[in-house]
């Protein structure tokens, strides 16, 4: 059976609908895993297409599609969200000043032939310089790289500072890469939305009822534990937590300067996740919505479930106007992960 083939079969037996994009996606996928090498392509390396670039608006099934294509490669292969696989790159190199961007580089050689890093985007100014060279490094390996992303190439770090030393990085995935846009017009983590029981606005005493015996529920004949995280020398430590089950005021996680590699560190060791008195979000709190958005990213990543109390309902939570677009994808997350099982 070929790749198009087993995966409408795949959509049949999980009731997915099926659409003409994203067997479009599938059937670009299949050349790209399978290309032959020519005599042009071993000369001319920027004939060979070592990346494929996916992107598409959130709930179109851009993870869908590529996990079920990871899944059915038998090769040496490594999947993660990019802001961990840039954590490990970071702490690679901090392990020892002296380790360069190609010693990273070649300990990836020696395990995997493809990397598949999920959800991509660019926000600080330390990844932005080095990401150029890192890709170079990695395609000189001949590592095939497949990416997801809601950001078109060149929208990638818009704005952001000292841009112009960023764009070797999109010079360099232009000319490796197949690029493909997922375009669907519904968002299928929303449909059906009126199944979410773990959502509780607007913050008032009656909701403070509410999500505390969700709580109760949760933690019913499980002991309290204390915890402390540990990242890099700062600590967190989580007040309620109960065998997996943690509860958190959104202040203590998002208005406190914690980052990926903290919410990672806090995510491993939480099945289910109450997070209380989430705001609005309006340009005066960007940063801290920018941190709920990390968080939410790896709380997805790690298929943790949520339970939140807002200050409105998910569909009127705002935004500032620096992270509109991207929190569009937090929101559909948040549907997801707070549906009933």
């Amino acid at each position: 059976m070929n790749l198009q083939d087993s995966f409408l079969e795949y959509c049949k037996k999980n009731k997915f609908e099926i659409n003409n994009q994203q067997t479009e996606v599938i059937n670009l996928l299949d050349k790209f895993l399978n290309q032959k090498e020519t005599f042009f392509t071993r000369i001319f390396k920027k004939n060979k297409k070592l990346c494929f670039y996916l992107n598409g608006e959130v709930g179109v099934g851009k993870t869908m599609i590529l996990n079920f294509v990871y899944d059915r490669l038998e090769i040496k292969k490594y999947r993660q969200h990019f802001n961990e696989f840039m954590i490990n790159f970071h702490n690679f190199r901090h392990k020892d000043n002296k380790k360069s961007i190609g010693a990273f580089v070649k300990e990836l050689k020696k395990n995997y032939d493809l990397i598949y890093l999920d959800e991509l985007q660019v926000t600080n100014i330390v990844d932005a310089m080095i990401l150029g060279k890192l890709f170079e490094i990695i395609f000189e390996e001949n590592i095939k790289i497949i990416i997801t992303t809601n950001t078109k190439l060149y929208d990638l770090y818009k704005d952001g500072l000292q841009r112009d030393q960023f764009l070797p990085f999109i010079s360099i995935i232009e000319n490796f890469s197949i690029q493909k846009e997922l375009k669907i017009k519904n968002d299928y983590r929303t449909k059906n939305n009126e199944k979410l029981q773990e959502i509780f606005f607007p913050l008032n005493e009656k909701t403070n009822f509410r999500i505390s015996q969700r709580f109760r529920e949760l933690t019913r004949n499980k002991n309290k534990e204390k915890k402390v995280i540990i990242t890099k020398g700062r600590n967190f430590e989580i007040e309620n937590f109960y065998s997996g089950v943690a509860k958190f005021k959104f202040k203590d996680l998002c208005d406190k300067n914690l980052g990926a590699e903290d919410f990672i560190n806090i995510a491993n060791i939480c099945k289910h996740m109450i997070i209380e008195d989430i705001p609005v979000f309006n340009n005066e709190n960007s940063n801290q919505q920018l941190r709920f958005i990390t968080l939410i990213d790896i709380v997805y990543e790690k298929k943790i479930r949520l339970t939140l109390s807002l200050e409105e309902s998910l569909n009127n939570l705002g935004s500032s106007n620096k992270h509109s677009e991207t929190f569009k994808r937090t929101l559909s997350r948040l549907f997801e992960l707070t549906k009933s099982p």
